[in-house]
């Protein structure tokens, strides 16, 4: 494939995507990208605006199907020798952009590095029971598990389970600004706060992948220039608004994609200090919104509620009738905080950013909701860097956001709520969730383990709500009628880009 030539000048103003739309050859696919990243480390860096980079660079061994089945990547099969020994077999001729071959010796490497406490790594809870990892030649790896773990092959499919060269990471100390990979794009330019252009990899170990030369994402923040440059062909494929989507639909050369996330809006508290160290104050916030008006006015409606489990995992979510709190009770709220030493009301911060309008308009509308039982609620916006600082850093009273819930439960309840799980950014501990998590790792049956996984759900939203857990919204996308192949669904997201291309 060609490399195409690069975009010289800022993509700022409408006019300017516009005339960049016209300088591209036609295998170069343009995305619209509402913000830009904060870092590219696969291992440490949690934003969805990084992710939509790097799992375009990084490969894990195995992956996920749309309907949720493991499926091979790096690893070509493996073998469940016993409850915790699991034998993978690599592919081989498998390269890093840099064009060394890919081996044992990298699996090995990637995962001690990602369970080394000095790496601070965000995926490093989902493989604390790894005892040890052989690698008996080239193209072998068998890890040794310390305990049953149910899930293990689906935490190996995460994003963050990604394969790394450890002579890069030698030499630049992380991954942040240099990234080699095996996967189908190479990086080739960042321009902050402009765009990240990433070329086809002439070496993918895939066949025919990627279908385009070029993968360039364009950071547009204002919707209205993401809108009009899918209605005028600057860009092929942007994420869009319910709004937006409803203005695109009769677009003669746009369609427009909807589907439900595995993604969640929370409101998350700072349990260690007051007055959330409280958990009456915090289930006297959930009985005080109402969530259904949260979806109706920032959403349109395009959203369902949701627990810790996102409602969209129907086959481990319990009904939402579950949780009492999700219907307001402004009198029962007001009777907790009287409970918890704030009858004459309270007053904090709900730290949010900017760079995404819907976390901005649900805490307006969460703080209209406060007003109405007395409580004084102040909103503190910041850039996107400094929201995922004070995310990792727990510098807040409380945060608005969004999280990824993941395919299975331990994500959504060990991974955020356990109280040594490496997302776990509230400081939040329970002895009671922290032993239900740990035996449901260790389940197998399939009916007890969600039984498990039930009462850990009922046991966050209804007696500690570290977070409120507001809404699943529908994800939009406006794709132009020029490319083809381009089908993101709930368990696959957006890593059909590499299957997409001209028609």
């Amino acid at each position: 494939m060609s490399i195409t030539r690069k975009l010289l000048f800022p993509v700022v103003l409408l006019l300017v995507v516009g005339l960049a739309a016209t300088a591209f050859a036609a295998d170069v696919l343009l995305v619209a990208k509402d913000q830009e990243a904060v870092g590219f480390d696969p291992h440490k860096v949690p934003a969805h605006s990084s992710i939509a980079i790097y799992s375009h660079i990084y490969e894990g061994l195995v992956t996920t199907d749309e309907e949720g089945y493991i499926i091979p990547v790096l690893a070509e099969s493996w073998v469940i020798e016993d409850d915790t020994t699991y034998t993978f077999t690599l592919r081989q001729g498998v390269k890093f952009h840099n064009g060394r071959e890919m081996t044992s010796d990298d699996v090995k490497y990637s995962f001690e590095r990602i369970m080394d406490p000095e790496t601070a790594s965000i995926a490093a809870s989902y493989f604390i029971n790894i005892a040890e990892i052989l690698t008996p030649d080239k193209y072998t790896v068998t890890f040794k598990l310390s305990d049953i773990q149910a899930d293990f092959l689906l935490n190996l499919s995460n994003v963050n389970a990604a394969i790394v060269p450890q002579e890069v990471v030698e030499e630049h100390g992380d991954l942040n600004q240099v990234l080699v990979g095996t996967g189908p794009f190479v990086f080739s330019e960042w321009v902050p706060d402009n765009y990240t252009s990433l070329l086809a990899f002439e070496d993918y170990w895939e066949p025919g992948v990627p279908m385009v030369d070029e993968l360039r994402f364009i950071i547009m923040k204002d919707e209205a220039a993401r809108i009009a440059a899918i209605r005028t062909g600057a860009v092929h494929i942007s994420s869009i608004s319910p709004e937006a989507a409803t203005l695109l639909r009769n677009t003669p050369n746009a369609d427009v994609i909807e589907y439900p996330t595995l993604n969640y809006l929370y409101w998350g508290f700072n349990t260690t200090k007051p007055p959330f160290d409280d958990a009456r104050v915090r289930l006297a916030m959930s009985y005080a919104i109402d969530r259904q008006v949260l979806i109706d006015v920032v959403y349109q409606g395009q959203a369902i509620l949701t627990g810790p489990v996102p409602a969209s995992n129907v086959a481990w979510a319990v009904p939402i009738d579950s949780f009492p709190s999700y219907v307001q009770d402004q009198e029962k709220a007001k009777a907790l905080l009287a409970e918890a030493g704030y009858a004459d009301g309270l007053s904090f911060k709900i730290k949010t950013s900017p760079t995404y309008p819907d976390f901005v308009d649900l805490a307006l509308t969460i703080q209209h909701q406060l007003s109405e039982i007395g409580v004084d609620v102040e909103i503190e916006l910041v850039e996107w860097g400094a929201y995922i600082d004070a995310w990792v850093n727990m510098d807040h009273d409380s945060m608005i956001g969004n999280n990824g819930g993941g395919t299975t439960p331990d994500r959504s309840l060990y991974f955020f709520f356990h109280t040594e799980g490496t997302a776990n950014v509230w400081g939040f501990s329970n002895p009671v969730l922290d032993e239900l998590t740990e035996r449901a790792r260790r389940t197998v049956d399939m009916e007890e383990r969600w039984e498990i996984y039930a009462q850990g759900q009922r046991l966050v939203v209804n007696e500690e709500a570290p977070n409120l857990f507001l809404a699943v919204p529908n994800q939009f996308y406006a794709v132009s009628k020029a490319v083809d192949g381009f089908t993101p669904s709930t368990l696959v997201g957006t890593r059909l880009l590499r299957y997409t291309y001209f028609k």
